[in-house]
């Protein structure tokens, strides 16, 4: 077990810790809405990753006003033809907002990379222009921060057979999801790609353990906050654990593996 959580009443440890950051990341709102910030959190990773779970746990006492969950569903046949990232540009933050991406322009790198959804030359073509684009957003004022999550094959086949198990969770079952464990593999193989290719000095990516929800939930939001500037920071509870929390390297370098 994590030395985030105790032994004995890991659940009561759990939701005191999960409130102080959720206390934190208020004070991080007001100066978002007072500065006229823009915050752009991104959530990648592999399916039943958690990221539905992380983002309620970062939202879930923040003004709904101010704090966007973005989950753009499959484009329309008019939005193929647009430029790739428009329809995701009409969803950034404006002076004073956070907005979270639940999956993002990255799903040409990853989902449709792998599932044949995209022709080679357009992943090629993103893949080449992606880091362009988001140092353009970054010197517009957007402070971008990039979580992949990942988890290991095992526990990835565990969480959809407890999805198929239960009612409440008959949403979240899709074909792509069925497809997961058969193309591990080439999900491995484009995550590595991504990770090496797209993790620039202006928007890097991080890579989180997620094996296990509650540490994630934790140390996530804690990385959150150490990497964005607001007052009266509680800076001796936003330790992370490195087991957890690993940076990417810059460009173009081997980035960190949890799951083969």
């Amino acid at each position: 077990m994590s030395k985030d959580l105790k032994e004995t009443n890991h659940d009561s440890d759990y939701e005191d810790q999960l409130r102080l950051l959720q206390i934190e990341l208020v004070k991080l709102q007001r100066e978002i809405i007072s500065g006229g910030m823009r915050l752009l959190v991104i959530l990648e990773g592999r399916d039943t990753a958690g990221k539905d779970g992380t983002i309620k746990r970062i939202t879930e006492h923040l003004s709904p006003r101010e704090t966007h969950v973005v989950a753009l569903g499959k484009p329309s046949s008019r939005e193929e033809g647009e430029w790739y990232f428009q329809r995701y540009v009409a969803e950034l933050p404006s002076a004073g907002e956070f907005s979270i991406f639940n999956r993002s322009w990255y799903n040409r790198a990853g989902v449709e990379k792998v599932m044949g959804f995209c022709t080679d030359a357009q992943y090629k073509q993103f893949m080449a222009s992606v880091n362009d684009f988001e140092g353009l957003l970054v010197d517009s004022g957007i402070q971008i921060i990039k979580y992949y999550l990942d988890i290991d094959k095992k526990e990835q086949e565990e969480r959809l057979e407890s999805r198929k198990a239960d009612p409440l969770k008959q949403w979240k079952i899709s074909p792509i999801d069925e497809q997961a464990q058969h193309k591990w593999n080439d999900y491995s193989v484009a995550r590595d790609l991504m990770l090496q290719q797209t993790s620039s000095v202006k928007a890097p990516w991080t890579v989180v353990n997620a094996n296990n929800k509650k540490h994630t939930h934790l140390n996530l939001i804690r990385d959150l906050l150490s990497r964005v500037k607001y007052p009266k920071k509680d800076e001796k509870i936003l330790a992370v654990d490195a087991d957890i929390v690993m940076p990417c390297p810059p460009l173009g370098k081997k980035p960190p593996k949890v799951a083969p």
